[in-house]
């Protein structure tokens, strides 16, 4: 997306469609409507009718004269001035985003809003968010040319106030970078399995870290194998393609900072294994690699804003198959921290993957560890598809993540992690077993993944939900969401 900024008037810019957010308070919207109709006479018609009041999620559009730089002018209702938050600004930004691409445009402009209890920046980075991520789809299967999703190429930010349009540079210039990151997990997440199965997540790690500027290294199954990551190799043992085990480092802190590091379950297609799941709703399990997908992406938005923090990405990749070599309920892994898992069911595979990166986390002695992987179903149930669940050992962690996912609207919701629920994963004849039944299965699964955690400062995100959305929302798309990236940025951002 190309964005650009000017001082002059909003109506001497050039572009597809001018936007103009308007609040629906009396005082604000009797302001507003003096100001628009004095600079755009077109839009009187429209405000003696009634047409239009400025409420949130309204929209209304305006035709400009022939001899009008641009020919559409756009309102976008955002409710009571008083109210207004980020996240309605992000739903507005997205509403024009939509407008526009519905008629194909590719430019708008836009007045920097005032009198807002929101800042200039953050203005600037809702609005860019609301319309780089709204519309998005996956288009490249299409047999036709015709562009199916976002058209829009560039933004015009416009302010008379040269403070306000700087600052609002800064939110944009963010946010630009922080969306190219969720749009690349929103492709790779909804990329289907035979085009994204390890390898090729390998491949996709390789080139993000080339274009943002992360080293990338990759462990195949040979080196999986000397470094005795048994769940990995156990969850493979039904594919005939080999797992992988990616490694990203970017180094952007002090060289004796330690890393924040990042765990991403990347099971490129889960099946369930031999506990093979119904077949409705299977194919959906492409996105099963969305936590991976998230870690990736994150990746290349703290390298491209070369944010000061050291980072470390970790994903264990494989397809969970069933086949006549594929693990079994009952069968026995030995970790090598000693503990012992009993495979109650084959579809709590992700758990199995995620207690080798977790132990191949701690060599680094890092600062924080973070997990997020779609785990399990309960957490849907528990959380819908709107929250992600978090669960961990360490409280400041979780504060951030907390406090982070209010600020970007990808909330985080913490669950207990009380002993008493450690019973219900106990093995009859190893330490644990991977599956604790039907009752509280997104707080056994995270206990599970306690038991390989070490000493480390440690938090997981159950993504489950909000990863596979089953409907669009205002500017998340239909499974495939790309979410964690915006989260764990903005918490990152202000790392210390």
């Amino acid at each position: 997306m190309k964005l650009a900024y000017s001082q002059d008037a909003l109506s001497s810019i050039k572009a597809d469609v001018l936007v103009i957010f308007v609040a629906s308070d009396d005082k604000h919207f009797t302001t507003a409507q003096k100001v628009i109709v004095a600079e755009f006479a077109e839009a009187k018609a429209l405000f003696s009718a009634g047409d239009f009041k400025g409420k949130k999620d309204s929209s209304a559009q305006v035709y400009l004269s022939a001899g009008a730089r641009s020919s559409r002018l756009l309102l976008v209702g955002i409710g009571d001035a008083d109210k207004v938050s980020l996240e309605g600004l992000r739903r507005a930004a997205a509403t024009a985003a939509k407008v526009a691409s519905a008629k194909k445009l590719t430019s708008l402009a836009v007045q920097i809003p005032g009198g807002l209890a929101i800042d200039a920046e953050g203005c600037g980075e809702a609005f860019t968010e609301g319309c780089m991520l709204a519309g998005y789809k996956l288009t490249r299967y299409f047999s036709d040319k015709e562009r199916k999703g976002n058209t829009l190429e560039s933004i015009t930010f416009c302010s008379a106030n040269k403070k306000a349009l700087a600052d609002a540079k800064t939110g944009a210039e963010y946010a630009a970078k922080v969306c190219e990151g969720t749009l690349l997990a929103r492709e790779l997440a909804q990329t289907p399995n035979n085009d994204m199965y390890p390898e090729k997540l390998a491949e996709a790690a390789r080139k993000a870290g080339k274009e943002a500027g992360f080293s990338v290294s990759v462990l195949d199954k040979k080196k999986i194998e000397s470094l005795k990551m048994h769940g990995l190799l156990a969850v493979n043992q039904g594919s005939k393609r080999p797992p992988v085990f990616i490694v990203m480092e970017y180094n952007g802190g002090s060289k004796n900072d330690k890393p924040v590091v990042l765990v991403g379950k990347g099971v490129t297609f889960d099946t369930g294994g031999i506990s093979i799941k119904p077949s409705a709703g299977m194919a959906e399990m492409k996105a099963d690699m969305h936590g991976a997908a998230t870690v990736i992406s994150t990746m290349v938005a703290v390298a491209k804003l070369g944010l000061k923090v050291n980072l470390v990405g970790l994903v264990p990749s494989t397809e969970n198959m069933p086949s006549g070599t594929a693990v079994v309920p009952g069968d026995v892994i030995v970790y090598t921290n000693g503990v012992s898992v009993e495979v109650d069911n084959t579809d709590a595979e992700g758990r199995l993957i995620l207690a080798d990166a977790l132990m191949y986390a701690q060599k680094y002695k890092p600062q924080a560890c973070i997990d997020l992987a779609t785990l399990t179903g309960a957490c849907v149930v528990a959380l819908g598809t709107v929250t992600s669940g978090l669960m961990g050992t360490d409280t400041p962690l979780k504060n951030r993540l907390k406090s982070s996912g209010d600020y970007t609207h990808e909330y985080v919701c913490e669950l207990p992690l009380y002993e008493e629920y450690e019973d219900l994963i106990k093995g009859d004849i190893t330490d644990i077993k991977n599956a604790g039944g039907r009752y509280a299965g997104a707080i056994t699964a995270a206990l599970f993944l306690k038991r390989f955690v070490g000493d480390m400062p440690w938090a997981h995100l159950d993504i489950a939900g909000p990863a596979m959305p089953s409907s669009e929302g205002a500017y998340i798309p239909k499974g495939g969401s790309g979410v964690g990236v915006r989260l764990l940025t903005n918490m990152l951002r202000t790392w210390k």
